[in-house]
């Protein structure tokens, strides 16, 4: 079963300025997190392995912080950091 995406409006505004090449990879990851949100890492992953709030790495530069929420099968982007 696939994941549905929701982008918070702060990370529709960090994509509107990434570079070129950097939307591709971006497309990517997000296909990555429709199948299995799951493979990013936690964001405290000492404190909570199991924990929803994860990081996604994606392009030379990118984060993509994002919350699973498992019962709906959805997934909530909430941060896109670009440092490339």
């Amino acid at each position: 079963m696939t994941y549905a995406l929701d982008i918070d409006p702060a990370a529709h505004a960090s994509i509107d300025v990434l570079p070129h090449d950097a939307l591709a990879a971006l497309a990517e990851a997000f296909t990555l997190m429709t199948i299995d949100p799951w493979l990013g890492p936690p964001v405290d992953a000492e404190r909570n392995p199991d924990g929803p709030v994860r990081n996604l790495p994606f392009g030379t530069g990118g984060i993509i912080t994002y919350l699973i929420l498992e019962r709906d099968h959805r997934v909530d982007v909430v941060l896109i950091t670009w440092t490339g």
